[in-house]
Formats: C-alpha cells, sequence, structure tokens
C-alpha cells in the first residue's frame, strides 16, 4: 500500500541549502575546494562561514560560486559538470529550480599527491610526420 503525500510546506534552512550545493560541488569532476587562501579555510573547517559560496534566496534563487580547479583538467568542462550537479542537487532537495547560477574558477591547483601533467614533447611546425593525418582523426578520401 502506497503512502500518499500530504500537501503542505516545507522549511528548508540556510545550512541545509549550503550543504546540498556544497556536497554537489566537491563533489564534480575536477574541483578542489573552494577558492580562498588560508584565512578562509581555517573559517570554513570551524564552520562558520563557507568561503566561495553565496546564496540569495527570495523570489529567485541566485548561488555563485568562487572554486579552485585541478591542474590539468579542461575549466570549461569542469564548469559544465559542477552547473548541471548544482541544479540537479537544489531541484532534487527542494523541488525548485535555480534562476541564476554563476561559477567563477579562482586558481588552479595540483591535487594532493598529483603530479603535474607532462609537457608533450616539442615538435617543429615545419615536421609532418606520417600518422599526422590519420591521427587527427579527419576523413580523407
Amino acid at each position: 500500500m502506497a503512502i500518499r503525500p500530504t500537501p503542505g510546506r516545507s522549511l528548508v534552512t540556510g545550512r541545509a541549502l549550503v550543504d546540498v550545493i556544497r556536497a554537489a560541488t566537491l563533489g564534480s569532476y575536477g574541483v578542489t575546494g573552494f577558492a580562498g587562501g588560508p584565512l578562509t579555510r581555517i573559517v570554513e573547517a570551524i564552520g562558520l562561514w563557507q568561503p566561495g559560496l553565496t546564496i540569495r534566496r527570495g523570489p529567485a534563487l541566485e548561488i555563485e560560486l568562487d572554486l579552485d580547479v585541478a591542474l590539468g583538467v579542461p575549466v570549461a568542462e569542469v564548469a559544465r559538470q559542477v552547473d548541471s550537479a548544482v541544479r540537479y542537487a537544489v531541484r532534487r532537495a527542494l523541488d525548485r529550480e535555480v534562476d541564476r547560477l554563476v561559477i567563477h574558477i579562482g586558481g588552479l591547483r595540483v591535487q594532493p599527491g598529483g603530479h603535474l601533467p607532462a609537457a608533450a614533447p616539442p615538435i617543429a611546425p615545419t615536421v609532418v610526420r606520417s600518422r599526422d593525418l590519420a591521427d587527427s582523426g579527419t576523413d580523407v578520401a
């Protein structure tokens, strides 16, 4: 026997909304954390404030994120992933759409225990290798 939902109102605290957005953001590919210096990280660890995350509620729900991204990953792809993850998490948790989502990339960070991406060996621009066209994925008849 299915339980029918009772219509009514629910109250979501600001802290719960921050937790939903924070979890969706940090769970996204390439995000190493919220942007901020050492002092803001201490404040974040204490739990007084979430630096890099601004939420404006009212008739419109507006979210602004300042993020650090892992070095070597495509920044545009990370931003698309975060956008999708945050909008989905808010829609699922609150049954409400995000009206405006702004993502700022504050810096690039090397992942803990990670290594810098290997640099490609330099190739002289006048040298054309036999596999260059085939490796480019271009179909030639």
